[in-house]
């Protein structure tokens, strides 16, 4: 047997053959698998409730228990079945566990619904003789597909991730393989047992061999409908982002009033604060902030029926705000060095000291508003050298970092500031809430100065996930 391993894991989903594939593994010796010992349902095998003296309600309150009891008590190496709907806290275990050996058996996703829904029409799981096989032509259905194939999907790369993260492997084999003598001897060689068989398995049988045009009765309509789903995710907008904390010190609490803002940085975070102060008559600088983990914790638990949220802007307004506060002005808010940097290594067009009106004009302005726009999308793809700082990074993978601790409740929008800060006024209990001031224009050119279509086209390139996941129109 296999001195690197305790047990096994046979990582899989209903309809893929892990039934076969059990019945493989355990006519090798020195190795059990005793079923899906973690079925919400059953243990181990369908309408068990008991397994080594093991109740379902004793699994319950103790899952690691039962596993500790069949790593002990099997002769040889001890296994399991388990689908990405079984027990959590076990999976947790199995994946931090490098004794544990994984096994991650896939299926065609397709072949596989097909062949759950003609079990669940014939009430037939499993075939032993072809004088049993029960039949039926099931109908396709889009939205169940689709389902069934995010679950999927999210589970494997749930389990491709804690492998990678965690320097792990895994042995794995596909449907196919079961019934390739070879690759089955493989997976015992790897589960440490020499000897080998010379043909697999046959007490199961294939229940469905024929074609999918046999079995879907609306096979055509079908086709179509696969022709929508994204199979190699052809949609996606690759993130190669640094992702963000949850820069809970950042947060911003009312004096008095249960509001808690989560502020995106180059937001309009100066209105927002004022308009907090005004909530209960008091100055800006008696807004609570500087928080901890712990401390926020404790507002929160005080602050009854609190309300926290965040404000998103256009991006083309944030990331012009952002380049006439930290880039272009020569202020005590500049970015000094990554200014020098983006002037001489990245040729943006900007005077070397402090910008005037002899020196910088409105077309000199726009060009290098667009060249930043360039360096931001390079920037955001790590491609430069320079640091994603919080005042361009995307609005979306901020919020994401505010969610590792404490999700917004509301996602406010900054063009329609007026309008949801009311709203979020009334969900917080608030009267009289006073509308907010004015936002005031960037320096030394608003922004309408120099809008045009290829401003839009500059920005959209460099963050075309925030466009896509807020729902954004061009600015204009």
């Amino acid at each position: 047997m296999s001195d690197s391993f305790d047990y096994f894991v046979i990582l899989a989903e209903m309809r893929t053959g892990s039934n076969f594939l059990e019945e493989n593994v355990n006519s090798y010796p020195g190795l059990k698998c005793w079923g899906e010992v973690f079925n919400p349902a059953f243990i181990g095998k369908a309408r068990k409730n008991e397994l080594l003296g093991v109740s379902i309600a004793d699994r319950e309150r103790d899952p690691n228990g039962l596993l500790d009891k069949l790593i002990a008590e099997t002769d040889g190496l001890a296994g399991f079945r388990f689908f990405h709907d079984h027990d959590p806290r076990i999976l947790d275990r199995v994946l931090k566990d490098r004794t544990c050996a994984k096994i991650i058996l896939t299926r065609n996703p397709l072949e596989s619904y097909v062949s759950r829904k003609i079990a669940g029409a014939t009430g037939q799981w499993r075939l032993g003789d072809l004088k049993d096989a029960r039949s039926a032509q099931v109908r396709f259905d889009k939205a169940e597909f689709t389902e069934m194939l995010d679950e999927v999907k999210a589970f494997q790369i749930h389990l491709q991730r804690r492998l990678q993260t965690s320097g792990q492997t895994a042995f794995y084999i596909n449907y196919e393989d079961i019934q390739d003598i070879e690759v089955v001897n493989g997976l015992a060689r790897y589960l440490g047992v020499t000897e080998e068989r010379n043909k697999t398995n046959t007490k199961t049988k294939v229940q469905n061999p024929s074609s999918l045009k046999d079995k879907v009765v609306n096979y055509d309509e079908m086709v179509a409908d696969l022709a929508s789903v994204d199979h190699f995710n052809l949609s996606n907008t690759p993130n190669f982002e640094p992702r963000r904390g949850p820069a809970v010190p950042t947060y911003v609490a009312a004096a008095d009033a249960p509001l808690l803002y989560q502020p995106v940085r180059s937001g309009p975070t100066k209105v927002v604060k004022a308009w907090m102060a005004a909530l209960d008559g008091v100055g800006v600088e008696d807004l609570r902030s500087g928080f901890t983990q712990k401390s926020l914790r404790n507002w929160k638990r005080n602050a009854k029926q609190h309300r926290s949220f965040t404000v998103i802007s256009h991006p083309v307004v944030r990331l012009h705000r952002a380049f006439c506060r930290h880039i272009l002005s020569t202020g005590p808010e500049c970015y000094n060095e990554i200014r020098e940097t983006l002037r001489t290594t990245y040729s943006l067009p900007i005077p070397a000291g402090e910008v005037t009106a002899d020196n910088y004009s409105k077309a000199q302005h726009r060009a290098a508003f667009i060249g930043f726009a360039g360096f931001i999308k390079g920037n955001l793809n790590g491609q430069t050298s320079i640091r994603v700082d919080g005042a361009w990074a995307s609005q979306s993978e901020v919020i994401k970092g505010f969610a590792e601790f404490s999700l917004p409740d509301m996602v406010l929008r900054e063009e329609t500031l007026v309008r949801d800060l009311a709203w979020l006024a009334e969900a917080a209990r608030v009267k009289k809430a006073p509308a907010p001031e004015s936002l005031s224009a960037d320096q030394p050119f608003a922004l309408n100065d120099i809008y045009d279509n290829d401003v839009e086209k500059a920005v959209k390139a460099a963050y075309q996930r925030d466009y896509m996941i807020f729902g954004l129109k061009p600015y204009a």
